[in-house]
């Protein structure tokens, strides 16, 4: 970040939404490096919002007797919760038109883009986003596509495996196109969003929580249910929205896993990589 700010002469604000459960840890790791000599003053932290969890009987579970068990709402839920803390009355006082969302699990992830932003004034659109080739089927990214005649991404745990594995007449996957949480919105947009309910997509989960004795388990296979909002939804609501596809190696190295695929050592391997190439 510091190189863009040094590049164009302006101190950009970096947004960053941590959860309950990670806030203060998070704003304590930035603390203890001195922010990383971004300046604290151009750091401004938020807390996502959640929502209650259910047990596979439709049962609320409870965190402790008398506190229910939430989990964060999505990265969907960025809109209304920048809305609620203030964070878009922030950035509209400091003048801040476009706005980058994008994941905190992608090392690689370039948060300062004058390409995808000037796609997107130019397109005369309020959004954009980034894509990347599908590496394969299986692949845990949603895709591109269009649903009633609007831009959408359909979610890799909703796609039919039929659907995922399907070719077009090249032999090529036909839903390749993936969204790998790079986004661009006009701040007007993310008001709007902010403002506008979203459908909730249910995630099957493990969560620990307490029984009607008291007593705290820890389930070992997934137990409860999640609802999340997705912020590709949204895209559903506009006409139309920019979409640049970039390369694999200098954009995305994802970390989901503890080990093997898209894990910290496979995430650091591709960050060295362009590191050294960009030397």
């Amino acid at each position: 970040m510091k190189q863009y700010c040094s590049k164009y002469g302006v101190s950009i604000r970096w947004y960053i939404m941590t959860s309950r459960e990670n806030n203060i840890e998070t704003v304590q790791f930035f603390e203890k490096n001195n922010y990383f000599e971004y300046g604290k003053e151009n750091i401004k932290f938020f807390i996502q919002t959640e929502l209650p969890m259910l047990d596979e009987n439709g049962k609320i579970l409870l965190e402790t007797k008398s506190k229910i068990r939430k989990a964060a709402d999505g990265h969907g839920g960025i809109f209304k919760t920048m809305l609620n803390t203030g964070v878009t009355e922030d950035m509209q006082k400091r003048n801040i038109k476009w706005v980058y969302i994008g994941a905190v699990d992608n090392i690689l992830s370039k948060m300062v883009d004058s390409l995808l932003v000037g796609l997107t004034i130019d397109k005369k659109v309020l959004a954009g986003a980034k894509s990347l080739v599908k590496a394969y089927p299986e692949e845990k990214v949603g895709v591109f596509c269009r649903k009633n005649g609007n831009p959408s991404v359909v979610e890799y745990t909703e796609i039919s495996k039929e659907m995922s594995e399907e070719k077009n007449e090249k032999g090529e996957l036909k839903f390749s196109e993936s969204h790998v949480l790079c986004n661009i919105f006009n701040i007007e947009t993310i008001i709007q969003m902010g403002e506008t309910n979203f459908k909730y997509h249910v995630a099957h989960k493990k969560s620990n929580y307490i029984d009607e004795n008291g007593i705290l388990i820890k389930p070992e296979k997934p137990n409860a249910y999640k609802f999340e909002n997705f912020l590709f939804d949204s895209f559903e609501r506009l006409e139309d929205i920019v979409i640049l596809r970039v390369k694999r190696e200098d954009e995305f190295a994802p970390i989901k896993n503890a080990e093997g695929v898209d894990s910290p050592e496979t995430a650091s391997k591709l960050y060295m990589d362009f590191k050294n190439k960009s030397k």
